[in-house]
């Protein structure tokens, strides 16, 4: 594996999101040297209960994103429902209202390439379980860039679309189990140090 410094890391999830996305996000230790920027596709009207359960259930920080937020370590941002998350240019996040992509608000895809754009080869994208095909895009925008792409093996997704999709937009550096992929962020991220 070649060795690479990361300086954050961006998730996608869908339908089966919660349960995968703990899974994910409960392996990182509470001391994991990167910030990790989630968007899950909810309801329009959906509450900010995620994150907060999630952060019961995670040793990292777990929290909705906020508008010129900077990114800290051991921290996972969520997109606040019915919001684009976006990376400026300055590691600064963003929030934004524009159309849907892919049917979505959040979208996968506006999240990956705007982090792709700011990160280059210092990024980690991961596509975990969906219904629809919002991340193939993104993902491979952060594989032009030169970052590192991870994927959830579909037969262990509940809804293996998205991950299909992934896989069908670019070559990936790693296919794997859901149980395999936090451990997986946390040895990369070591090899930081």
């Amino acid at each position: 594996m070649n060795a690479r410094r990361l300086r954050a890391v961006v998730v996608g999830a869908s339908t089966g999101g919660m349960e995968a996305l703990a899974r994910v996000l409960g392996a990182l230790e509470a001391d994991f040297p990167l910030p990790v920027l989630v968007v899950q596709h909810v309801s329009p009207t959906a509450d900010s209960s995620i994150p907060a359960l999630l952060d019961e259930r995670c040793r990292i920080r777990v929290k909705e994103a906020d508008e010129k937020e900077p990114l800290r370590p051991a921290t996972a941002y969520f997109a606040p429902a019915n919001y684009h998350l976006l990376v400026e240019q300055d590691a600064t996040l963003s929030l934004s209202t524009d159309e849907r992509v892919c049917f979505a608000r959040p979208s996968v895809d506006v999240l990956f390439e705007t982090a792709a754009v700011a990160f280059g080869p210092a990024l980690a994208g991961v596509v975990l379980t969906g219904a629809n095909e919002d991340g193939s895009r993104g993902l491979a925008a952060i594989a032009r860039a030169g970052g590192l792409t991870i994927v959830q093996d579909p037969a262990t997704a509940t809804a293996p679309a998205m991950p299909q999709a992934a896989l069908a937009a670019t070559a990936v550096d790693h296919v794997l189990p859901l149980e395999a992929i936090g451990p997986l962020l946390s040895r990369m991220a070591k090899d930081n140090d």
